[in-house]
């Protein structure tokens, strides 16, 4: 009760609204969720952390801001943020239809083709609790192996969650990157982190997103997560966004390349048997199945 009340008390002070009362909701490994009614008849959601890393929650609120600003695919409002918390608007969980996906594929093609001025980002950022170095690089590929690759494969190998003969695995791939990343894109809005858990079906009938480590960088990598650890209706949302924007050709063959990054950062995280994936991926990426 009294961890409740001074949650009420940090939103109140944050947002200048009364709350009426505290639920506490799922809200993932990281953070603390809970569910406000505010006195103003709105439902809120307030995201906490002890002693989070500095700069978590503002980053978190710039990504949602800018990828709004794309007016594609739906995000919740950010109400409030401080170094220890996150107040979002409450999206209202539903389940998935196949017509919430279609339509989730035609607002993400939107939200891609919003882009961003560089690959990269203003500031580093997070995935999950890992830092995301984004210092900008002029080429996709580039910014792909130097700040989203490499600096995991380093950290995986300290922690023993990939052996030195997984990491030469795909510091291999990395040496042919512009050899298997496809055609040349300008950058893309994306969300970055865009598995089925950062996406909220709404009883309104869209998928909003949540979560995100949003940054410049290549549309096919959001499509690449959210096929990673499968999504609900997933073919129908790659269907709805190909009929809004076509991917470039042998975009599938590429999907390992473009999973290699989430892989590796669970296995820096997680461990397990994801420095195994990832080696398998990057290996895929190097030379693809054929039909």
């Amino acid at each position: 009760m009294a961890r409740m009340a001074g949650t009420a008390a940090r939103a109140e002070a944050l947002i200048g609204h009364g709350v009426v009362s505290t639920t506490p909701v799922a809200g993932g490994d990281i953070c603390t969720a809970t569910r406000l009614r505010l006195s103003d008849g709105r439902n809120a959601v307030i995201k906490t952390r002890p002693q989070a890393p500095k700069d978590l929650f503002r980053r978190e609120a710039d990504g949602l801001r800018w990828l709004g600003e794309a007016g594609g695919a739906p995000v919740p409002e950010v109400l409030g943020v401080d170094d220890e918390c996150l107040v979002l608007a409450w999206v209202e969980p539903g389940k998935p239809t196949p017509e919430a996906a279609e339509d989730l594929g035609r607002s993400l093609a939107a939200t891609h083709a919003a882009g961003a001025e560089t690959f990269g980002a203003a500031a580093d950022g997070f995935i999950g609790l890992a830092p995301l170095p984004n210092r900008p690089l002029e080429t996709w590929p580039e910014f792909y192996a130097s700040r989203r690759v490499m600096p995991y494969v380093r950290a995986a190998v300290d922690r023993k969650a990939l052996t030195v003969e997984q990491a030469q695995t795909i510091e291999a791939t990395m040496r042919r990157i512009h050899d298997v990343a496809g055609p040349a894109e300008p950058p893309a809005r994306i969300h970055g982190d865009l598995w089925s858990g950062n996406i909220v079906w709404s009883t309104e009938g869209r998928v909003w997103l949540i979560d995100p480590a949003a940054h410049g960088g290549h549309r096919e990598s959001d499509v690449a997560m959210l096929a990673l650890f499968g999504a609900p209706h997933l073919q129908r949302i790659l269907d709805a966004y190909a009929e809004a924007a076509p991917l470039a050709d042998g975009w599938r063959e590429r999907i390992p390349l473009h999973q290699l990054h989430p892989l590796l950062v669970h296995a820096v995280l997680f461990g397990g048997s994801y420095g195994a994936r990832a080696t398998a991926a990057a290996q895929a990426a190097l030379d693809p199945p054929t039909d």
